[in-house]
This record gives structure tokens, C-alpha cells and sequence, in this order.
């Protein structure tokens, strides 16, 4: 490529046919073409070899075209096309030097290579000057005619031809007027337009629908060097603005956007080299396509790339993002625009076209970001209204009206910033994300409101249990007549009051009347489930409790003293009274009554069967009567409401006479073991007569107060003996084991009185028990009671009244 001051050159298509791609690139960017739009003029100049084409561009249009050496004879100068800038002119205008026509170098093939380049001329030019010898106007056969018709004929080929500005330049005019040269010029353009063949459609359509002919007239460069340059300096000032209306190509069709320039024009050579037909309207559209596509993808590229937008990808991974909408189609306004730009010249539909699908490829790059951004503001504003929720049922706020405001004040929030995120050029519906939000708040809500109802429900449940549990159990434990009519009223009165309470404490829930029943329903129940869950757990330690009242009320009096048997109590009455209160503690525990039922008729049903029948039994043996407890079932009591069969009840109370027994058993042992203990003296007729036998020793005994003294001693050592010995505790287990016992501790007590009355005898002569008998007698008394383990207060009494005696009679 050549280059001279503003001027660039470059070989188009060189001689051999070949479309030399890569050097028009260049040169379009070195012209900055791209930056044109429609704003640029291609202008092509055809005639004979040797014409003085290129001698004509340069000075026209300040070119560098090569020009022909006369000096070295007439020769072929320019092979194939050769393009460059104009030199200020504007608007922008390239040039094309089309090698000449007839030329002897290519022969034959001439003809080939000058329609070729004839119809890729009239393809890509908006004016195409004609380079002709002023001698050759009126001439039949002057090189003029078959370049015309070559131009006319090709012309043909193309299916809507542009609007071309034929300029035809008569070099070396002579001294004849161009107003006579040009009228005969203009009728052999018509009779060889007129003599072409031209398809159907147009055998009737005139010169100017096509061309627009214009003549000028140029003296010739050799001789009139001077006059040459400033008739062509007039010239050159038609090229100034020529695609403005009224210009040279003022009129000009199917103009290519100078970005799509190259492609088009490789386009048309390619289709031209192939010898079809040149279909321009659709040569427009395919360029328009591949032009815009190239620009839609150069956008798309530098919008994936552009620092922005790689900002707000990256920041919109980690949260919200102020004026993310905005700013986004910010960008995709900047881009949009700016293809808009480049593309603004191509055909409109395919513009357009290429425009969506980029607007579409954009959109779907940044809908991820987008989505992200609608997520982070559907979890922000859920996470708010947990937390005002929060605030609001703290503050005292009803449940239902601090939901219903909360889920107003949120639901307008997400919008706001649903309206922050929105971008322009989208219309993507995010309702789908606002009911995903409107559902997570109401399942929120619900799992509060569950959680709450939960917490009032246990709360009064708790109350409840606490309120019913060991009242019921006390009341079971003292089970009588009241027993159960204390249970209802407790639990009536309890219960009232935490339905009372629970309700006052759904209010707030605006629960509708069913559920709010079902819930008032639920803890009523729970109340009962708590007394019959009670009543069973007492049920279960029935013959345990029955067992404590028997032994109470049989071991202990009215007064609650423990009972001695002492030989006057009424065992049997007393073992009556106790089983028939263990009977009634049975008969309460049986079955539950919460119902206002009593049903005394089991109390009555277990009297009969266990204790009257057990009575009757006795009297009469052989009498066989219907047993009321061989059933599992109470009358007219559900299963349900039924604590103790019946069936179990007299296994239970069969248990509990077994384990009572005893107890019983021990108490009249006691009581007899008690009267034989208190029964020492022989029978009043033994008494009797030993007063008559003995009278006559009594008698002795008052003669000689000796004997008295020496029974009297005799006495006291068998009182020691027998309180030493505990001879009534030995005998209350039996004879036989008494007198085995006794046999065991005598020798050893006799062999520790003697001890004692041996270290008596060492005492000193101020205790000497003649001097002070009473002393002796004391001292006696104090080592004997020593020497044994145990002593009563009965055998002291004694031993004091004998002291008290002895004393007298000293």
C-alpha cells in the first residue's frame, strides 16, 4: 500500500482475478472508513488502455495512481483494480483505477476480465466516470460503443441496479462546443441502450430510471497542460458533498454502510467471479446480517468484559447492591447504543433482528446476577420481618394484627426493592420470587403461631397438672363418700379456670370459633386425662393403700395413739371396722367418676360379696351362692371409666385378707400373752383355804418374829430372782421355752447375787448392816438391781414398799 500525505492506495483486485482482502482492511483502517456510516462516495472510472485514466484521477482527486510513461510507449499501466482515498474532499470518496478495456496484453480474455470488472464497478460505485477520446463521439465503431454496451449489458445482470451517475469525460476536446458534442453523445448512449437486451420486466424502462448522464469536457493534458489543470480543478469541486441532495450522487439506492464495505465488496467479487446473477437487494440484506452479527458479538464481548458490569457480577455474589437496576441497564443502555450506532445504517429488519437477539444474549448473561439480586432481597426482607415480627409480639402487639402489619410493611419493602433491581430493558415478571416470599412469611407465621399456641397450651396444661395431680392423690388417699364429688368440683373449678384463661389468650390469635373450640375442647380433656391418669397411677398401689388404712385404723385408736392390747379391746371389731374402710378405699378406687355417677351400687356389690358372703359362708357351708364378682365389667360402667374389675377386686382383697392375717394374728397373741402376764394370783378358793391350813404356821410365825425376819429375807431373794430372771417374759412365749430359758440363767444370777452380797459384807463398820439395817437392806436391794440387765418399774415399786416395811419393824 502506498502512501502520500492524506492519500492511501491499495491494489483491490490484482491481474489475475484475485480480491485482495486483507490489504482493503488495512486500508479501511488506515482511511477510518468504518467510522463513516453512509457518509462516503466510492466513484470508478472505465476506459480504453491508455486513455490517461490514472493521470485523470491523480489530478482530480489527489491520488497516486501509476501513470503511463510515454516516453516508453503505449502500454497496459494499471492491472486488475486499484483503490484509494480522495484527497480532501469531503465527504469521504475512494477511488477505483478499473484496468483499461482492449487492451492488447490480455488478448482474448479481455472481454471476460472488462465485463467483470464493468458490473463490480456499477456494484460498489455511485459514480462511475468514462473515460472516452473526443474523436471517437459520433464514430460507429469507436472503442466508446463497445465499452457502453459492455456497461449496459452488464447492467443487466443486476437484479435491482442502483442509481448510477454516468459521467462521461471527453478527453482532448477540440475546438467544436461541448452543447454540439454532448447531444450527439447522448443519442449514442440511447441507441446503444435502446439495442441492448434487457429482461421482460424492463423492455420498456428509460436511460435515467438507471443512470444519471452527465458530460463534461477536458482539453487535452499534452498540449494544454495549464488550461487541463484548471478545468479540472472545476471539476473536482463537484465531488465536494456529491451524496447530498442535488450533488453528482445525490440520488443514489442501496448505499453499504462503510463498516460493511469489505465484506460487501469480497462479497460481490465472489459472486461475480462465479458468473451469477448480482441480486443487490439480497447482497444488502447478507451484508446487513453478517455486519451486525459481527457488531452484535464485538458488543456482547466487550459487555462480558467491561469493568462495570464484572464489578456488579462479583459484588452481587455477597449482597444487596443499591441501584442495581440502574445501574445495569446503565450499561446495557451504554452497549445497546452504541450498537445502535455502528449498526444504524444496514437494513432495518435485519438491524433490528440482530438488536433483539443481543438484547436477548445480554439479558440472559445478566439474569443470573439478576436472580441473585432478587434472592438476596426475598431472604433480606424475610430475615426483617422475623425481626420486626419479634419486635411486634415483644411490644405487646395481638399475634394477628402484628402479622398482618408486619407482612404489609415487608410485602411494600421487597417492592421498593423490586423496583431498585428492575431492569429497564427486561421485563422479567418477579412475582414468582414475591410469592415465594409472601409463602416463606406465612410458614413462618404459622410455625410461630404454632409455637406459641403450643407454649399458652402447655403453659395451662402444665397449671392444670399442677392444679389437679396432688390434690386427686390426697383425695384418693382419704378416699370416703366425698371423695369423688371433691375430685368434680376440683376439677370443674380448675378446669373453668384455665379455659377461662386460655381463651382470654387466644384472642389475639383470630382463630375462628372451631379451632378455637377444638382447642378449649383439647385442654378440658387434658384436665380429665389428667385425673384418670392419676386415678389409674393410684389404682395400680390400690392394696398398697389398703394395706396403710388397715394397719392405721387397726393399730391405732380413735385418738391416734398406738394401740396396746391390754386384753379389753374387741379385736373383731376392730379388724371389721378397719377391712370395711379398706373395702370403701376399694370401692372408690374401682372405677372414676367424673361424671356426677357415684355408683354406690359397687360399694354394695363388694360388701355383699366379700364380707357378707364370707359371713354367710361361715354360718352355712353348704350353701352355693352366685358369686357378683365373676365378671370383668362393673354394671352399667364403660370399660373406659373401669379402674379395678371386679375379677380383680376379689383377687385384691383375697391378697390383702393374706397379708392382713397376720397383723391380726399378732394382736390377739399379744392380748392373751397380756392377761396371762397380769394374772399372778391363785384362785380366791386357794386363797381360802390356805388361810385355814396356815393358820396355825401364821400363828407360829406371829410367836417367833424370827421366822418372820427369815421370810421376809427369803422373800426378797426370790423378788430378786424373779426380776433378774424375768420369769412372766421368759413364760409369754411358752412354758416349755420358758423353763429351758430359766434353766440356762439361773446357776449364773444365783452365783452373781452371792458376789454381790460377798463385796457387801467388805463394806466398813459405818455401813454395817446391824448398826443400820434399813441401809443393809438398801444396799441389798441396789446390788441386786445392778447385777441384772433390766428391771421393771413394777418390781421397783415392790422393792420400795418393802423397804418402806422393813424400816417400820426396826
Amino acid at each position: 500500500m502506498a502512501r502520500s500525505d492524506e492519500c492511501y492506495s491499495t491494489q483491490l483486485i490484482d491481474g489475475d482475478g484475485i480480491f485482495n482482502a486483507t490489504g482493503l482492511e488495512n486500508f479501511i483502517k488506515e482511511v477510518r472508513l468504518g467510522e463513516c456510516g453512509l457518509s462516503y462516495a466510492v466513484v470508478s472510472i472505465m476506459g480504453p488502455q491508455s486513455s490517461g485514466k490514472s493521470t485523470l484521477l491523480n489530478h482530480l482527486f489527489g491520488t497516486n495512481f501509476r501513470e503511463m510513461d510515454a516516453f516508453r510507449g503505449r502500454s497496459q499501466t494499471t492491472k486488475g483494480i486499484w483503490l484509494a482515498k480522495c484527497d480532501g474532499i469531503e465527504p469521504c470518496t475512494l477511488v477505483m483505477d478499473l484496468e483499461g478495456t482492449d487492451g492488447r496484453e490480455r488478448g482474448e480474455d479481455d472481454t471476460a476480465f472488462e465485463k467483470q470488472s464493468a458490473l463490480f464497478a456499477l456494484a460498489v460505485s455511485d459514480i462511475v466516470l468514462i473515460n472516452m477520446w473526443c474523436h471517437d463521439i459520433g464514430r460507429e465503431q469507436a472503442a466508446n460503443k463497445p465499452l457502453l454496451k459492455t456497461v449496459f449489458q452488464v447492467m443487466m445482470r443486476l437484479f435491482s441496479p442502483r442509481k448510477t451517475t454516468l459521467m462521461f469525460v471527453i478527453r482532448d476536446k477540440t475546438r467544436t462546443p461541448l452543447e454540439n458534442l454532448e447531444p450527439v453523445l447522448r443519442e449514442d448512449v440511447q441507441k446503444i441502450w435502446d439495442s441492448v437486451p434487457k429482461p421482460h420486466t424492463h423492455k420498456e424502462t428509460p436511460l435515467n430510471e438507471f443512470f444519471n448522464v452527465e458530460v463534461v469536457a477536458l482539453s487535452s493534458y499534452e498540449e494544454k497542460e495549464e488550461q487541463f489543470k484548471e478545468q479540472v480543478a472545476n471539476l473536482r469541486q463537484r465531488f465536494f458533498h456529491s451524496i447530498t441532495p442535488g450533488g453528482l450522487a445525490g440520488d443514489r439506492r442501496g448505499v453499504v454502510p462503510a463498516s460493511g464495505f469489505s465484506f460487501s465488496a469480497q462479497q460481490i467479487w465472489k459472486v461475480i467471479k462465479e458468473n451469477k446473477d448480482l441480486d443487490l437487494p439480497a447482497h444488502k440484506v447478507m451484508v446487513a446480517t453478517v455486519r451486525c452479527e459481527e457488531i452484535a458479538d464485538e458488543k456482547y464481548s466487550s459487555f462480558a468484559a467491561n469493568e462495570d458490569w464484572c464489578h456488579l457480577e462479583e459484588a452481587v455474589q455477597s449482597g444487596l447492591i443499591p441501584g442495581f437496576g440502574k445501574k445495569l441497564s446503565s450499561i446495557l443502555d451504554d452497549f445497546l447504543s452504541k450498537y445502535d450506532a455502528e449498526a444504524t445504517y444496514f437494513d432495518e429488519g435485519v438491524r433490528s433482528s440482530k438488536r433483539k437477539q443481543l438484547e436477548e444474549k445480554l439479558l440472559q448473561l445478566i439474569q443470573p446476577a439478576f436472580q441473585f439480586m432478587l434472592g438476596h432481597l426475598r431472604s433480606g426482607t424475610l430475615e426483617k420481618f422475623k425481626e420486626v415480627f419479634d419486635k411486634a409480639m415483644n411490644g405487646g402487639e395481638g399475634f394477628s394484627s402484628a402479622s398482618r402489619n408486619c407482612t404489609q410493611f415487608c410485602m411494600a419493602r421487597f417492592d421498593e426493592g423490586c423496583a431498585d433491581v428492575v431492569i429497564e430493558q427486561a421485563k422479567w415478571d418477579t412475582s414468582k420470587v414475591r410469592d415465594k416470599l409472601q409463602r416463606d412469611i406465612d410458614a413462618h407465621i404459622t410455625s410461630v403461631r404454632t409455637a406459641k399456641l403450643a407454649a399458652i397450651t402447655a403453659y395451662y396444661e402444665e397449671k392444670l397438672k399442677e392444679a389437679l395431680s396432688g390434690p386427686v392423690e390426697a383425695l384418693l388417699d382419704g378416699a370416703s363418700r366425698d371423695t369423688w364429688p371433691a375430685i368434680r368440683k376440683l376439677f370443674r373449678r380448675e378446669t373453668e379456670a384455665a379455659v377461662s384463661g386460655l381463651s382470654g389468650a387466644l384472642s389475639g390469635f383470630d382463630m375462628d370459633g372451631q379451632s378455637k373450640d377444638k382447642m378449649l375442647g383439647s385442654i378440658e380433656n387434658y384436665a380429665r386425662g389428667v385425673v384418670e391418669a392419676k386415678a389409674r397411677e393410684e389404682a395400680g398401689r390400690v392394696l398398697i393403700r389398703m394395706k396403710d388404712r388397715f394397719s392405721t385404723l387397726f393399730s391405732h385408736d380413735s385418738d391416734s395413739m398406738p394401740r396396746v392390747w391390754t386384753g379389753k379391746e374387741d379385736i373383731r371389731a376392730i379388724t371389721k371396722t378397719a377391712r370395711s374402710a379398706s373395702l370403701k378405699l376399694l370401692s372408690v378406687m374401682a372405677v372414676i367418676r367424673l361424671d356426677d355417677d357415684d355408683n354406690d351400687s359397687i360399694e354394695n356389690t363388694l360388701s355383699i360379696a366379700l364380707v357378707d358372703s364370707a359371713n354367710a359362708t361361715l354360718k352355712d357351708r353348704s350353701v352355693t351362692t352366685f358369686d357378683p364378682l365373676a365378671s370383668s365389667t362393673w354394671e352399667e360402667v364403660s370399660p373406659a371409666k373401669t379402674l379395678i374389675t371386679p375379677i380383680q377386686c376379689k383377687s385384691l382383697w383375697r391378697q390383702f385378707k393374706a397379708e392382713t392375717e397376720y397383723s391380726v394374728s399378732q394382736a390377739i397373741a399379744a392380748q392373751e400373752a397380756n392377761k396371762r402376764s397380769n394374772n399372778w394370783l391363785p384362785p380366791p378358793w386357794a386363797i381360802v383355804a390356805l388361810i385355814v391350813l396356815g393358820f396355825n404356821e401364821f400363828m407360829t410365825l406371829l410367836r417367833n418374829p424370827l421366822y418372820l425376819g427369815v421370810v421376809f429375807v427369803a422373800f426378797l431373794l426370790m423378788k430378786a430372782l424373779w426380776v433378774q430372771l424375768d420369769i412372766s417374759g421368759e413364760f409369754r412365749n411358752g412354758a416349755l421355752p420358758g423353763l429351758i430359758s430359766l434353766s440356762s440363767k439361773f446357776l449364773p444370777t444365783v452365783m452373781n447375787l452371792l458376789k454381790r452380797l460377798a463385796e457387801e459384807g467388805q463394806v466398813p463398820a459405818a455401813n454395817d448392816p446391824q448398826r443400820n439395817p434399813s441401809l443393809a437392806s438398801k444396799n441389798f436391794r441396789n446390788g441386786v438391781s445392778s447385777s441384772g440387765d433390766t428391771s421393771s418399774s413394777a418390781s421397783s415399786e415392790v422393792t420400795s414398799t418393802e423397804c418402806s416395811s422393813n424400816s417400820k419393824e426396826d
